[in-house]
């Protein structure tokens, strides 16, 4: 049991959310320094035609708007699949505490699986990662929509 499970639970309840885009089921939360979501998200490339509506960057979006700053210190990102290089700048960028991910992504994870963008030495911010967070329901998801999506 991890302390990140509620919160990981209601970004899968947000990736669930992209099924009915027909985009891919990934879901994101921000949690902010008090505990409270600030944020949340789901893929809506495909619903909003823009590359990029990732689940986090949304999410960060929502934040920011939450708190009224672009600077999210003490926050948590929790999200269902480990972040791609778009995602991990964003979360550099806003200065987010933590890294929580369900998933590794080895095709295009940019928090250590491909990539290392948030601990790159070169840049001014290095979020915590925790990885494998609810890993076998995240993973679930995501299977069963490729497995769906391969056979239409």
């Amino acid at each position: 049991m991890s302390p990140y499970d509620g919160a990981m639970l209601l970004a899968l309840e947000q990736a669930a959310l992209a099924l009915a885009f027909g985009d891919v089921p990934v879901g994101a939360v921000v949690v902010g320094p008090s505990g409270d979501v600030v944020g949340t998200g789901c893929n809506e490339r495909e619903r909003t035609g823009d590359p990029t509506a990732h689940a986090e960057v949304l999410a960060l979006r929502a934040a920011a708007a939450a708190l009224g700053t672009w600077r999210l210190p003490g926050c948590t990102l929790v999200v269902t699949l480990e972040p791609c290089t778009m995602c991990a700048g964003a979360l550099v960028l806003a200065r987010v505490d933590r890294v929580v991910y369900g998933c590794a992504d080895p095709k295009a994870g940019a928090v250590g699986s491909l990539w290392d963008v948030v601990r790159d030495r070169r840049l001014n911010h290095r979020p915590e990662v925790i990885g494998g967070v609810l890993e076998d329901p995240s993973a679930a998801l995501l299977r069963d929509f490729f497995r769906d999506h391969r056979q239409s």
